[in-house]
């Protein structure tokens, strides 16, 4: 074998066992990613159910219910992004002492197969002027916030019809 072709040889194994390497970390990665959504891309993609994300926006007006939740007590409660859409979320446990209708919320959590998102963690702004920055950016990008014109209108002006996705509709929900 020449110089050059083994040169040429040690060139390739290191493209594999480069690309084997890069192959193997992100693979051992993805599953520790949580992707962020609104309740608008929440309805377009129907994410599958017990795929964990967050969902941001804010606490929709008139949606906050106790109920059992698993033998537990727990909140029923619709998100909104200020667009109409409305997501149906569930929690069991103790909320937020800031959690309540009209506030900005960052919920981790999956959908059920009925099409309701489960959270297993749920974050309240904590003062008059934040809002969780994905939230913000979510508003921002999507036109339905102009930081420049003052605070996110209220969620009282958000409430469009409850949207639910396909698979409630189809489960008769």
């Amino acid at each position: 074998m020449t110089r050059k072709r083994r040169r040429l040889w040690l060139v390739g194994v290191c493209l594999v066992a480069f690309g084997s390497a890069t192959a193997l970390t992100l693979s051992a990665f993805s599953g520790d990613i949580v992707y962020f959504m609104l309740p608008g891309a929440v309805l377009a993609k129907h994410p599958a159910p017990g795929r964990v994300f967050r969902l941001g926006g804010l606490v929709a007006q008139n949606t906050l219910h106790d109920r059992t939740i698993d033998g537990q007590p727990g909140v029923v409660f619709g998100v909104t992004d200020g667009a109409g859409h409305i997501v149906l979320a569930e929690f069991a446990g103790p909320l937020p002492d800031l959690f309540r209708e009209g506030q900005g919320i960052v919920a981790v959590g999956a959908m059920t197969p009925d099409g309701t998102f489960r959270a297993s963690e749920v974050l309240a702004k904590h003062s008059a002027s934040y809002m969780p920055p994905d939230v913000e950016a979510a508003l921002k990008k999507d036109g339905l916030w102009n930081p420049a014109t003052g605070q996110p209108p209220p969620a009282a002006a958000f409430n469009g019809s409850l949207e639910r996705t396909a698979a409630t509709k189809a489960a008769g929900g």
